[in-house]
């Protein structure tokens, strides 16, 4: 086992291998058979210690000493390096200050509220649907990420926030160059868009208000001086990012396990109403985000018998508990009838994700719209062709390609 002062160039780099981002799982079952933590080195060579198995990963996401507050790193990987404009979000802040603001947020993401937007949802479905169809009249085969995957979630949150289409598009853009940045410079250009972007778009609906999400929390910070600036630009980034980026990868990893499992699409076409189930294993088996947030630990802490200094990195591989099999019967096979469907996609305890009930909406209602409206549904591209996001972070279908029979109607 390496100390936390080994030199990073002496750490293994497991995720510097090709074949990590197209199967991920292959690691980490590798990494879990061998021990239950691992001290490796990132892809930028910064050092971080890495949870693998369910019961130490749970465990770790409700553990008070582990921090996210970046002020308890003592170096390693800290995450981005973003502006105070930024950084103030609810995933690097520790409980009284995280409870402030997601009070000030958590009524339109209650799933009382989030149900009133169903039809809404269903609608943008519709039409998505609708252009999927007529792309799919002139072209052999389509995007499916590009065409519906991406503008749902982004129709949604950003009706929310009533922000013009175009613009929702440039954001989406900017967050996925952060992502999986080609370079540095690509990546400092990508923060600086969304930096300047949002700030402009704050000042924008501060001059004229609406009655939208965005206005309620500017008006939050100016009349009831409940955040600061910085905290309100930050709680804007966080939304629009993750109310974006998670749920387009969920509906795309969704429907290309469901493809590549035609039993499980057939069972799920016989019987529409398994559709809760299914997203529910979808979390658990394909779910995009393999990292939660790096934590710091506030103490020298001891986790599956490996000691962990203070202002280390911890790593809880979320992607690595879901596949662990001393907690799942048979964890790398796709089943919508698992009976066992708790995970951890969406987080535990503090930082329990606060769009949950909207992701799961979105995610149910892009899958049933899928599947009524384009019963033969199939990969235009074989399955080890398609290309992933190079992120450790994350894994991500780059594009989906498919083509459709549409049904007369």
């Amino acid at each position: 086992m390496c100390s936390s002062s080994a030199s990073a160039d002496a750490l293994p780099r497991p995720f510097d291998h090709a074949s990590h981002f197209v199967d991920p799982y292959a690691t980490y079952r590798q990494l879990r058979a061998q021990a239950p933590v691992h001290h490796i080195a990132l892809p930028d060579g910064s050092p971080v210690w890495l949870v693998l198995r369910e019961a130490d990963v749970r465990a770790g996401l409700s553990d008070p000493r582990l921090s996210v507050n970046k002020a308890h790193s003592r170096g390693g990987y800290a995450g981005f390096a973003l502006p105070p404009a930024l950084d103030a979000n609810l995933l690097n802040i520790d409980p009284d200050d995280h409870l402030r603001l997601r009070r000030l947020v958590s009524k339109a993401f209650t799933p009382r509220h989030v149900e009133t937007l169903r039809g809404h949802v269903l609608a943008a479905a519709e039409r998505l649907a609708d252009g999927l169809e007529r792309q799919l009249a002139r072209a052999p085969h389509v995007d499916l990420v590009a065409a519906y995957a991406n503008p749902l979630p982004l129709t949604v949150i950003g009706d929310l926030f009533d922000i013009p289409e175009q613009e929702r598009h440039d954001f989406s853009a900017w967050v996925t160059t952060m992502l999986a940045p080609p370079g540095r410079e690509e990546l400092a250009a990508a923060i600086a868009g969304i930096h300047e972007y949002l700030l402009a778009l704050v000042a924008t609906r501060r001059a004229n208000p609406g009655s939208d999400l965005l206005s309620g929390l500017i008006a939050a910070r100016d009349e009831g001086d409940r955040l600061t600036e910085d905290e309100l630009v930050s709680l804007v980034f966080l939304i629009l990012m993750a109310g974006s980026e998670n749920s387009q990868h969920l509906i795309s990893s969704g429907v290309l396990a469901l493809l590549q499992h035609p039993e499980q699409l057939a069972a799920l076409r016989a019987d529409p109403g398994l559709i809760p189930q299914a997203v529910e294993e979808l979390l658990r088996h394909a779910h995009p985000n393999h990292m939660a947030i790096r934590r710091f630990p506030t103490v020298d802490i001891e986790i599956a018998g490996t000691t962990v200094p203070a202002g280390d990195t911890v790593m809880l591989c979320l992607a690595s508990a879901h596949r662990d099999p001393d907690r799942y019967p048979d964890p790398d096979r796709f089943d919508i009838h698992r009976e066992d469907t708790a995970h951890l996609a969406l987080g535990q305890g503090m930082h329990y994700c606060l769009g949950a009930p909207l992701a799961r909406m979105e995610t149910q209602i892009a899958l049933a719209t899928l599947l009524r409206r384009f019963p033969r549904l199939a990969l235009a591209t074989p399955a080890e062709q398609l290309a992933w996001r190079t992120s450790f972070r994350s894994h991500a279908l780059k594009e989906l390609p498919v083509t459709v029979c549409v049904d007369a109607r």
